[in-house]
């Protein structure tokens, strides 16, 4: 850098207040001088036409002897610059593209004094290049491309993470995740998988005959699970309005409306807390079969979760993954039981010899749960059921028979009217699935719905809407339907053995960082 271009930076640029922002600063400086002496500017390249994948260089080249240079072959690929090292007349860097990672060797006699020059002072690490040269392995038995021309496609102003050591930071890795695709390449594989496991799902589901459709997220009422919705307001209309908390209601519309087999997978809002295993967005399927059941569904859930499971494992192989230290088989058939079995197994207690809803209370305060006093058996009994059974249902587990007052949505069991014909799947202790035989009586539903409408004006904001609309959908005539929801985004959580929701979430919800000024040296703007 000249005196006088050094002398004026500080006046062109702005002084950044720690050693990245020094380092943007100095990249800056470089990118003005590379357009002023070389008259180049790399954001002005608009395609380089790349010809081999990385990938394919590997698996083309690989029985390169050492040392032995093939020049009867040109690749012409590109990728990001990860790594490189500067020797006089030699250089050496690390390339990496989409589907793997090469070393580069660029050498003063092969390229030219004047391409040698250029890539040797104004090539950085971070920088996208285009690549023209020849496989070669070295002395010590790398895989090389021996460069013969290197174009600068893209400047990185910022540098790599950590340099490329690794991103560990997961706050850092979430609010960036551009940053943490970079450095870590196994971050990029699994969201390689989760694409093709939500391929898988659709595929089992097309394979079936069961058509995708869409649904409106925004809504005038939020139903179809208890949960706290978003609100929004919609100004032309004057009206507030909600983002859906699940598609299920508009699904069992279509059937009602003559499409026999519809299935929907997107996204889902509900205003709750962020953990491990929740994000307010989240990705949901739900299919209903005209003239299913529940056992159906049963079905149906096992087998998209099998052949999901083959994408990961590979067609053939045994369906044996672990999830953080728990050695899962999805090969086995998955367990059922119900939740009053499963409750009298882990606890000693049978609800069905109790028909007091305050010896229900009393049995759930003397284990330690939380009862407030105006809950019923049944309402007892899936409290016991959460705190006491649900953490031990590691294997997949089908809990089937879910008392009728907390499945507003589902058909009665006929033979035990209290409960339904519904179930869900746990894997490791968590919901993956629900689903029922739907219940399509319009009397039943609307009492049911008008005990919801109790309890939301009770002061439970999760409890169901009242939507009149939908109870004439199905007085209209809803034949037998099996439906069924699946928690996408946790069910690719167990096959990728990823610890939190928000590892197989691109862009998961974050809190905003305090915003940051010039004014005040670039500190935490209140503060």
């Amino acid at each position: 850098m000249d005196a006088q271009y050094e002398k004026d930076a500080p006046n062109r640029l702005p002084q950044g207040n720690d050693g990245e922002d020094e380092i943007v600063r100095q990249r800056k400086d470089k990118l003005e001088r590379l357009i002023a002496e070389e008259g180049y500017n790399p954001y002005l390249v608009e395609k380089w036409d790349r010809k081999h994948s990385l990938a394919y260089v590997r698996e083309n080249f690989s029985h390169l002897a050492e040392d032995e240079l093939d020049e009867s072959v040109t690749i012409v690929t590109a990728g990001r610059v990860m790594t490189l090292r500067k020797h006089g007349k030699a250089a050496f860097a690390n390339l990496a593209d989409e589907t793997d990672n090469l070393q580069l060797y660029f050498q003063f006699n092969a390229m030219g004094e004047e391409k040698y020059t250029f890539a040797k002072k104004w090539v950085d690490s971070g920088d996208w290049v285009g690549i023209v040269g020849h496989p070669f392995r070295t002395q010590r038995g790398e895989l090389t491309i021996h460069v013969r021309e290197c174009v600068l496609l893209c400047k990185a102003l910022r540098p790599l993470p950590e340099k490329w050591h690794g991103l560990k930071d997961t706050e850092v890795r979430y609010r960036q995740r551009y940053t943490d695709l970079i450095a870590n390449p196994e971050v990029r594989e699994t969201f390689r998988k989760r694409s093709k496991i939500i391929s898988s799902i659709r595929k089992t589901l097309e394979d079936h005959g069961t058509i995708e459709v869409e649904t409106p997220i925004l809504s005038v009422l939020a139903g179809g699970a208890n949960a706290r919705p978003f609100k929004t307001f919609h100004n032309a209309l004057g009206m507030e309005m909600y983002l859906r908390i699940a598609t299920e209601l508009y699904l069992k519309r279509l059937v009602v409306g003559m499409f026999g087999r519809v299935y929907e997978m997107g996204k889902n809002f509900r205003n709750e807390g962020l953990d491990t295993m929740h994000n307010p967005e989240f990705t949901a399927m739900e299919v209903y079969w005209a003239y299913a059941d529940y056992h159906d569904m049963m079905d149906l859930t096992e087998e998209i979760i099998r052949n999901a499971a083959d994408v990961v494992c590979g067609a053939g192989n045994p369906r044996k993954l672990r999830f953080q230290d728990v050695d899962l088989d999805f090969d086995k058939p998955f367990k059922r039981g119900s939740m009053l079995d499963l409750v009298a197994e882990y606890t000693g207690v049978d609800f069905r010899n109790i028909s007091d809803d305050d010896e229900a209370r009393r049995i759930g305060k003397d284990r330690g749960v939380e009862i407030k006093g105006t809950e019923s058996r049944f309402t007892v009994l899936n409290l016991m059921f959460e705190t006491f059974v649900e953490e031990k249902l590691i294997q997949p587990t089908f809990v089937t028979g879910h008392p009728t007052e907390i499945s507003p949505l589902a058909k009665r069991d006929p033979e035990n009217p209290d409960y339904t014909r519904r179930f869900e799947l746990f894997i490791c202790g968590k919901e993956v699935a629900n689903a029922f035989s739907e219940l399509n009586d319009p009397i039943d539903q609307r009492g049911r719905f008008e005990d919801q409408l109790k309890k939301k004006e009770a002061g439970d904001d999760e409890a169901h809407d009242f939507d009149e609309d939908f109870i004439n959908a199905i007085e209209t005539g809803l034949p037998p339907t099996g439906g069924l929801g699946i928690g996408v985004d946790r069910l690719v959580m167990f096959l990728t053995d990823s610890r939190s929701i928000r590892d197989v979430i691109l862009f998961p919800t974050m809190k905003p960082l305090p915003s940051r000024t010039r004014e005040d040296g670039g500190e935490d703007a209140g503060e």
